[in-house]
């Protein structure tokens, strides 16, 4: 029973991790119009601590990368030349990234079924 106990908790860290990531993209994809608003990060780590060698969301980070210079002297954040800075969200970019992160979450609860049902099986079997 233990290789289906260690599948059930690989597949639901996994549903864990990817939840974790489908919310910071739904708030890069939420704020992409706010000024200021850095796209967040959110890597994963293998937890070897673990006794099941899970996966495990890390700390969010913020995207290094420039703010989009936008012209709009009528904005109210506007310097003296006329420009603000913008978000560094792509939304194309937070598309894929969340298109990504569902399949792999249905992929973690399709593994989670499956080893359940297995493992349903199993029991089944032996009661015979």
């Amino acid at each position: 029973m233990n290789d289906f106990s260690s599948a059930l908790h690989l597949s639901s860290s996994g549903l864990r991790a990817q939840a974790k990531r489908l919310r910071h993209v739904s708030e890069n994809i939420a704020n992409a119009d706010t000024p200021g608003y850095r796209r967040k990060n959110v890597p994963f780590q293998l937890d070897t601590g673990s006794p099941h060698n899970t996966v495990r969301a890390g700390k969010v980070r913020l995207d290094p990368s420039e703010l989009h210079r936008v012209y709009d002297p009528s904005h109210p954040l506007a310097d003296h030349t006329g420009f603000f800075e913008s978000s560094n969200v792509d939304v194309m970019v937070e598309i894929a990234d969340a298109r990504e992160a569902q399949r792999s979450y249905e992929a973690n609860l399709k593994m989670f079924e499956q080893t359940r049902q297995m493992s349903s099986s199993l029991m089944d079997l032996l009661r015979k």
